[in-house]
């Protein structure tokens, strides 16, 4: 079992890299470094706090048409009123099909989107009342490791220059030798040898240049990483490494994630807690091994059903829950529970009633009147 991991498992090829030993941390982080860190706090009697509340969060994107004269003729409704809390320290996965809003709902977290409603929270902190100057001293604590390690990294600067930028401009280490210093350390804590600073994005691989997007986003010691899908477009081997790498930063630096993917293996080897996004909108939401075990929204059921199990005989006794249709238009959402049109187990009343999230047992959430 990992040391600070929610769940003991045989990590098999998920083997741990045991690099960190080797990092030296200097000034930059000895105040928050917490060596085992869990988002369970060492007095149980204190509960956790949030470090991002997110409060009935909208992102509607207007569409237009019209080429001399345009007129808004709708909106995509992206994120369509979403509510979650992230605990210091954890790892909370937000999962569902291509265009349900993952990726907004995070944009949105970043202060990238403008918010149609809603509140966005950081450390009690609402991100709405921040001016230019308070979003950009906030950006140290909120960073990003994007999707595609191709075009994330500008192709034109070494790879030193590129961990080193944030930290010239946000005016971290002003001293070119000390950042030339901290670049070798981050390079060396993400498994890559600290003479790939003079080379630049295309001489190295795909799983090399996310590594240093992740030694990008560590640079500015951030305490919060919204993870967009980081590991999609890496080989399945590759995509080990990369998790178990995450998983030791997290660890050592006491970092909390908010890790969007459709990986279904990868989310249960690596979050505390999964939220299950549909159309906009959260649909289950539970503690990891709770939701693959139990699964209670059919959207859940259907989408952990969707993964293939090796052994035939296994797969063959699976029930499998089958969904109709199409996913719905998200300019035009269907009335009452989004899910009604394609749930197998839908009444009459679902197209009329909009289910709330509501909590069905400890810490297990669920929108759905029939459950």
């Amino acid at each position: 079992m990992r040391r600070g991991h929610p769940r003991a498992r045989n990590h098999g090829q998920w083997a741990i890299f045991g690099l960190l030993g080797a990092f030296e941390f200097g000034p930059y982080r000895r105040d928050r470094l917490v060596n085992g860190a869990n988002p369970v706090p060492a007095n149980a009697a204190e509960p956790a706090r949030p470090l991002v509340q997110v409060r009935g969060l909208k992102k509607y994107f207007p569409v237009r048409e019209g080429s001399l004269i345009s007129r808004n003729v709708g909106h995509v409704k992206a994120v369509d009123g979403v509510s979650f809390d992230i605990m210091k320290g954890e790892t909370l996965g937000l999962v569902g099909e291509s265009g349900c809003g993952k990726t907004t709902t995070g944009r949105c977290i970043l202060m990238l989107e403008q918010l149609t409603e809603g509140q966005i929270l950081f450390d009690g902190v609402d991100l709405a009342t921040l001016d230019q100057k308070g979003r950009i001293a906030l950006r140290q604590d909120i960073q990003v490791i994007f999707q595609d390690p191709y075009s994330s990294l500008n192709p034109r600067m070494k790879i030193g220059q590129i961990i080193s930028e944030p930290m010239r401009v946000h005016g971290i280490e002003p001293d070119p030798v000390r950042r030339a210093k901290r670049v070798e350390e981050l390079l060396n804590v993400c498994g890559l040898n600290p003479r790939f600073a003079d080379r630049f994005p295309h001489e190295m691989s795909g799983g090399q240049r996310q590594r240093v997007g992740i030694a990008r986003a560590l640079s500015l010691n951030p305490r919060f990483i919204v993870c967009d899908e980081p590991v999609s477009a890496l080989d399945v081997s590759i995509q080990a490494q990369v998790i178990n790498l995450m998983e030791d930063l997290r660890e050592e630096f006491d970092l909390t994630f908010l890790f969007v993917a459709h990986d279904l293996s990868v989310v249960r080897h690596l979050c505390h807690r999964v939220a299950v996004m549909y159309l906009g909108n959260i649909v289950e939401i539970a503690d990891c091994d709770e939701l693959f075990d139990n699964p209670q929204h059919p959207y859940t059921k259907a989408l952990l059903a969707a993964v293939p199990v090796p052994d035939p005989i296994i797969e063959n006794s699976r029930e499998h829950t089958i969904m109709s249709g199409e996913i719905p238009s998200p300019m035009n959402p269907p009335s009452g529970c989004i899910f009604h049109p394609r749930c197998p187990v839908a009444v009459d009343s679902c197209s009329a009633v909009i289910p709330e999230l509501r909590e069905i047992r400890p810490g297990h959430f669920v929108a759905c009147t029939e459950v």
